[in-house]
């Protein structure tokens, strides 16, 4: 993973990201991540760069922001809760996404 600077807000570091080309928005459904035209395996994406961001107050405020790279060509963003809020995910899916 590349880890450039560290974006002060989850919206600054998407609007950096759709300016390097990751410009699909997706969601996690069980072992994929989707999109309107996409359905993506687990084993079939990597996780490009990752930011992660702490409520100052509430921890369910809690969120990690994904660049990730599709085996297929896509490039998208994924903005996922954690701690307390956090959807269940697969044992998979939580393994490919723990932050480092």
């Amino acid at each position: 993973m590349e880890h450039q600077l560290h974006y002060d807000t989850v919206s600054n570091a998407i609007a950096a990201l759709r300016k390097r080309g990751f410009t699909i928005d997706f969601n996690l459904e069980e072992n994929y991540i989707i999109s309107h035209q996409e359905r993506i395996h687990v084993n079939d994406f990597s996780i490009v760069d990752v930011y992660r961001y702490e409520g100052d107050s509430d921890p369910s405020d809690e969120a990690a922001v994904y660049a990730i790279a599709g085996k297929n060509g896509l490039k998208g963003i994924l903005v996922a809760g954690y701690g307390p809020s956090a959807d269940p995910l697969t044992t998979e899916m939580l393994e490919k996404l723990k932050i480092q």
